[in-house]
């Protein structure tokens, strides 16, 4: 591999964690139900991946109720958004290739 490729963050490098990422990007804060529902994913898949980036810091996960049922709601921290970053910078050396004069 090229030195001119950067090292993809292998967290962040799966299809399901990516999406759950980009939505939190993207909204200040979504509950289980939302990303469930825009990622397509089972509930057991997505409890996974929400404990793998929450052990990794680059979720927060508050659990509470609305009414008398519970809710849970997610959240990305700033390290998320760094790793995002990170991610994104990373995937660019991927996608642009030098040409040759």
């Amino acid at each position: 591999m090229s030195a001119a490729f950067k090292k993809l963050n292998p967290l962040l490098h799966s299809e399901l964690r990516l999406a759950i990422m980009a939505l939190l990007m993207e909204l200040e804060e979504a509950d289980f139900s939302y990303i469930k529902e825009k990622t397509e994913a089972t509930s057991g898949n997505l409890s996974i991946q929400f404990d793998k980036l929450a052990e990794a810091g680059y979720i927060r996960i508050e659990k509470g109720f609305a009414g008398k049922k519970p809710k849970t709601t997610y959240s990305i921290t700033p390290a998320g958004i760094e790793a995002m970053q990170e991610y994104v910078d990373a995937l660019k050396s991927y996608l642009i290739i030098p040409h040759e004069q």
